[in-house]
């Protein structure tokens, strides 16, 4: 049976989802959390580090949205500021120096949209994500694993190989913005959501993602094992690329947006 875009859309929001940090602990080994964007704080929103998959030394990167009600408090709800891609920003450079591949779970509404983030530079903080990852010389794998908000979620999502999530979503608004920016009802979410092409098979369909992963056993440990072989078996072939090919691959994922599959 067939489910619409607005299901999908309450899917993709269920509390009950594996979160970032669910992916991080049962796929990697020997994680380091590291803290701070070096500049103002340590937003929480972000969470990241050092850690392993296989043999292999990776940076890992995720948007936060918390467990239970105290612990989304403290991850701002997974509403990044601007010292939250900031602190990403400076885990890939380092990245980019020790030669780590970098992997980003994207689990977002949207940047946080406080006067304090504006204050602060929020869309600077954005907008360098996308000019810096872009030319970030080492791999790049971003997964959207429940909501791809605007470019809150496109700050991390700059990469060689993005995937979603079947149920997850990804799209420039919320339904519900979309409904009261172009009807003046939110009532109209679900229409919205239909317009806006936000699901996994739209984004693949319109070449913004290059895969869709299926959800069957979600959050089993067979299915963060899977995944995580996965996930090693691509960054070893990006990383067989020279750093020219890398560079290009990830410049013509772009290009290609908007283009119909062949």
């Amino acid at each position: 049976m067939s489910i619409t875009a607005y299901e999908r859309v309450r899917t993709a929001r269920d509390n009950k989802r594996p979160t970032a940090v669910n992916y991080i602990r049962n796929m990697f080994l020997d994680f380091i959390e590291m803290h701070g964007d070096r500049s103002f704080a340590d937003d929480r929103a972000i969470v990241g580090g050092i850690a392993r998959i296989g043999d292999m030394p990776v940076t890992v990167i995720g948007i936060e949205k918390g467990q239970n009600t105290k612990d989304r408090i403290l991850h701002s709800f997974g509403a990044p500021n601007p010292e939250g891609y900031r602190k990403a920003l400076r885990l890939m450079k380092q990245a980019e120096k020790f030669h780590r591949p970098v992997i980003c779970f994207v689990d977002t509404s949207g940047a946080y949209c406080g006067i304090g983030a504006e204050e602060r530079g929020q869309g600077e903080a954005i907008a360098k994500n996308l000019m810096e990852m872009m030319t970030l010389k080492t791999p790049i794998i971003s997964l959207v694993i429940g909501e791809g908000g605007s470019g809150g979620a496109l700050a991390l999502a700059v990469a060689n190989k993005v995937w979603m999530m079947e149920n997850a979503i990804y799209s420039v608004i919320s339904p519900e913005g979309c409904a009261s920016i172009l009807w003046k009802d939110a009532k109209r979410a679900e229409e919205a959501a239909d317009v806006l092409k936000l699901t996994a098979q739209d984004s693949l369909e319109n070449g913004i993602i290059d895969e869709v992963i299926s959800e069957e056993n979600l959050g089993t440990e067979a299915f963060f094992y899977s995944l995580r072989d996965k996930i090693e078996s691509e960054l070893r072939e990006l990383s067989a690329l020279t750093m020219e090919e890398l560079l290009e691959q990830r410049y013509q994922h772009f290009r290609k947006i908007g283009r119909p599959l062949a």
